[in-house]
């Protein structure tokens, strides 16, 4: 699996041209919303299930950003599909969700879920590590603030996320402190320009920051 993986990453870093983006958002709502959502959820919904709904969200919202290159020509997608990175002990698999706009959050959580339980048992078939324009890789459990991640050919866009830090921040003129999240996308710049990625990672960064229009 390591080979795989080292051909496919040495492959797109060689080949894809990558451009980067990078914002902070402030997610005390997300938290206080994911806390009330918990309290009464018969499973615990993560901050990664709020962050894969929210960036099927903004593709469907942006669907230019929802395509991939395809030799000579780009190829746009109808559906929002995301593979999601998991960690095994044979290496990084990428397990892809499919139609995530039309899943409620906990639909969504138990599919990634269920996805990730069966990567690190080895179980996944072929076709659900195929497909999809879109991946995301989240390293804030592990305490990093931010990183850029590395495209997963054919997919056009991946979203690092990095960990939920208390910072000074200033509201209104004032000096107070909020909980930011340092995100980081990486496109693919054949597919997605520089205005194109702005776009859809404010739309991105919309719903974060307002976390009930991600449950709508």
């Amino acid at each position: 699996m390591r080979r795989a993986i080292a051909r496919r990453l040495t492959e797109s870093k060689s080949t894809v041209p990558h451009f980067y983006l990078t914002a902070e958002c402030r997610v005390d709502d997300l938290l206080a919303l994911r806390a009330q959502v918990n309290a009464s959820s018969p499973r615990k919904i993560s901050v990664n299930d709020f962050v894969v709904k929210a960036a099927a969200q903004a593709l469907i919202e942006v669907p230019e950003a929802n395509a991939i290159w395809g030799g000579d020509h780009i190829e746009r997608f109808g559906t929002a599909d995301i593979a999601v990175a998991v960690s095994t002990d044979g290496g990084l698999l990428t397990p892809v969700v499919r139609g995530i706009e039309s899943l409620s959050l906990l639909a969504l959580s138990e599919t990634i879920g269920e996805l990730a339980g069966r990567a690190r048992e080895g179980r996944l078939k072929q076709h659900e590590l195929e497909g999809g324009s879109f991946s995301i890789s989240n390293l804030g459990m592990y305490g990093i603030d931010e990183f850029s991640a590395i495209l997963n050919p054919p997919q056009s866009g991946i979203l690092a996320v990095g960990a939920a830090t208390q910072k000074p921040i200033v509201v209104d003129g004032e000096l107070a402190v909020g909980t930011l999240m340092t995100v980081t996308l990486s496109a693919d710049h054949r597919v997605v320009d520089g205005a194109l990625g702005a776009q859809w990672l404010q739309a991105f960064k919309r719903r974060i920051e307002h976390p009930l229009t991600i449950l709508i």
